[in-house]
């Protein structure tokens, strides 16, 4: 349980990342969220060139956090806990917290390079380690995972970056063979739908993977699927919980990055119309999933329901959800009774449960008296 202390959140948003915008939208949701009487919210900016910035207040500041905040570093020191001014001004500290609420999409915040640093740091974090993060945003990796766990997933195949650049022909051949139009290709290791393109012909393949190649390193080739969008939200470390499905029903041709966040118009069906059986797997095969990733913490679980076949697929899990008040994630969980506030104070719980968890770990042993002549011998 959260103690009756004030706890310092450091709510870190922005990143080097494709999702940078995305980011600010969220942490700006979860800091207006989060209860005055419980935290003390700590913003922390990461600029897109990679400053970390802190700044005075809240909500107020996190539009100016990235342009004015004081540059800080968080040093890899478990007996530190702090953010520490990279210039050191007298009378400016270094600034305590208790546990981190990152909120950062995409690279460099969702796949695991953060969450090694705060594991370096020794501090607490909310969401996925190191392992499930990165996992989890490696498409390709991910449908691997899956697929050995038993979970029915769309057909693929990866392309790396550098294959295609040298052997444009042979992969364009490959792909022609093995998918019928459309198909989806995307960057293996991006969310949001940033770099994916729903190719129609085959004078489009091109263009679209060198899109997805500008992104990164490994491209994912994708078998198209007519059918609905089926979310589940996942919450939990040992004891997991899958929230009722939600679907999200687009108003463009797909749900691409316009229709997640510059347009409106794209509606959230809130429990999905779906058979109780349809729910029961859903939710099994959310948990399967986060499961099969070595999830904790939170993960959003994005299915494909084939209209014609009624066929559920596993499309991908995202370790750090769109996080606004308005975001698929957090409503999912209000529809199933645990309202905004009490969703962040129970993600903010498990980060502090799983630290005190992971603290009981062992990292060295302790060699008998005089055993340390033998090993210098």
């Amino acid at each position: 349980m959260v103690s009756s202390k004030r706890l310092r959140v450091g709510v870190l948003f922005g990143g080097r990342s494709g999702e940078h915008e995305v980011s600010l939208a969220s942490a700006a949701s979860v800091i207006r969220a989060l209860d005055p009487e419980k935290y003390e919210a700590v913003p922390i900016g990461i600029s897109k060139d990679g400053r970390w910035l802190v700044g005075r207040g809240a909500q107020e500041l996190l539009a100016d956090v990235l342009k004015s905040g004081d540059r800080v570093i968080l040093p890899s020191d478990p007996t530190a806990a702090t953010l520490v001014p990279l210039v050191p001004v007298a009378g400016r500290p270094s600034i305590m917290v208790d546990v981190i609420f990152p909120v950062l999409h995409g690279t460099f915040g969702e796949d695991g390079t953060v969450q090694g640093l705060m594991e370096l740091a020794g501090l607490p974090y909310v969401g996925a380690g190191v392992l499930a993060s990165a996992v989890g945003m490696d498409k390709d990796v991910q449908k691997r995972l899956f697929e050995q766990a038993g979970l029915p997933i769309v057909p693929f195949m990866t392309v790396r970056r550098s294959d295609w650049e040298h052997k444009r022909a042979a992969i364009l051949k490959a792909i022609k063979k093995k998918f019928r139009f459309p198909f989806f290709v995307k960057p293996a290791t991006l969310g949001s739908s940033v770099g994916m393109t729903r190719v129609k012909t085959a004078g489009e393949i091109s263009g679209a993977m060198d899109l997805a190649a500008e992104f990164a390193l490994k491209i994912v080739v994708e078998r198209g699927i007519a059918g609905r969008e089926i979310e589940v939200a996942v919450l939990g470390n040992d004891e997991l919980r899958a929230s009722i499905p939600g679907e999200i029903v687009p108003h463009r041709e797909y749900y691409d990055y316009t229709a997640k966040y510059l347009e409106g118009g794209t509606d959230l069906l809130i429990p999905a119309p779906l058979t109780k059986t349809q729910v029961k797997t859903f939710q099994e095969y959310a948990v399967r999933a986060f499961q099969a990733i070595d999830g904790c913490g939170m993960a959003r679980c994005d299915f494909f329901l084939e209209r014609r076949s009624g066929k559920i697929f596993v499309n991908e899990l995202n370790t750090i959800p769109g996080f606004t008040s308005i975001s698929m994630y957090p409503k999912l969980w209000e529809a199933y009774g645990l309202p905004y506030t009490k969703l962040i104070d129970r993600l903010i719980e498990l980060a502090l449960e799983l630290h005190r968890e992971k603290s009981r770990t062992k990292y060295s042993i302790e060699l008998p008296e005089g055993a340390g002549g033998a090993l210098n011998a």
